[in-house]
């Protein structure tokens, strides 16, 4: 058994497949598959069963699981405070961050941190914002950002920056063009709806109870995995959504969305670094250090 299997066989949990598992490490499946193999022989147990397109924890699979995460926790750990004993920044960052930062955000301030700081590598991760705070507890990423602050996670959140959520509907609505709409006539129109864990659907969510609308009240037609696609849905006369405006300006200004004036919107809503409780490498500091300035200007 050695570290290497250990990461490959929490990846596959964690990715739900071999495919998946080796797309996000950069490995083949076949190489993923030996290295599975390989545990699963030095174990005397299957830890894996293969179905179709998923794997599922075999019992010794779920036993293992839990001390494989703190075997890996804790090596990283290890390599951490090795790295703070040198005054050098290096090393390798993996960071998992929901759909804006990592479409819009981040990706416009690594460029200008990897040069201060040449030594670094960054690999970056889009999940929703539920899994971005998972992958942080459980140290499978240095650090997160997401639009949302999750209740009860075992996690720090920082505010950095901030986003504008506007409310969109096809140009052909009865909606569009309007000085002003309420909240409980939105609701009467199909609704497109980021998926659950999403940090956009938290805030859009608490942004209608604050105007007097359940979200289950409103018309559901399609729940969408990124906000580009809720704009394409809006833009294809499927219903009203709600999307940053890093998302908006461009169908906006082409004309072919229109803008909801409804109470409460836009909505403003800050971003949060998602920040592991313990000690942080070097790296790790130097890019938050980084976001710090970038996103205060």
């Amino acid at each position: 058994m050695n570290v290497s299997q250990l990461r490959t066989f929490v990846e596959v949990v964690d990715r739900g497949s071999f495919s998946e598992a080796a797309r996000s490490m950069g490995l083949s499946q076949p190489a993923v598959t030996m290295q599975i193999q390989g545990l699963e022989s030095d174990l005397g147990a299957t830890l894996l069963e293969r179905r179709y397109r998923k794997v599922d924890l075999t019992e010794a699979g779920r036993s293992l699981l839990p001390t494989a995460r703190k075997v890996l926790a804790e090596l990283e750990g290890a390599r951490t405070a090795i790295d703070r004993l040198s005054d050098s920044v290096g090393g390798h960052l993996e960071l998992a961050v929901s759909t804006t930062p990592g479409q819009y955000i981040l990706p416009r301030l690594l460029g200008s941190f990897l040069r201060a700081f040449p030594e670094v590598s960054v690999s970056l991760r889009v999940y929703d914002s539920a899994d971005v705070v998972a992958r942080v507890e459980s140290g499978d990423a240095h650090l997160g950002m997401t639009g949302a602050r999750l209740p009860h996670a075992k996690v720090d959140f920082e505010q950095m920056g901030a986003d504008q959520l506007l409310m969109i509907c096809p140009t052909g609505s009865p909606l569009a063009g309007r000085a002003s709409v309420s909240l409980p006539e939105v609701a009467e129109h199909p609704f497109i709806a980021r998926e659950s864990g999403s940090g956009t659907r938290m805030v859009v969510e608490q942004a209608l109870r604050d105007g007097g609308v359940e979200p289950g009240d409103l018309e559901v037609v399609m729940e969408l995995g990124t906000s580009e696609a809720i704009v394409n849905a809006v833009e294809g006369g499927m219903g009203v959504g709600v999307v940053s405006h890093w998302m908006t300006d461009k169908a906006l200004a082409l004309g072919t969305v229109a803008q909801v004036a409804a109470p409460g919107f836009p909505v403003s809503r800050p971003f949060f670094a998602v920040l592991p409780r313990g000690v942080r490498s070097r790296a790790a500091d130097a890019l938050l250090a980084h976001l710090r300035t970038e996103l205060s200007a």
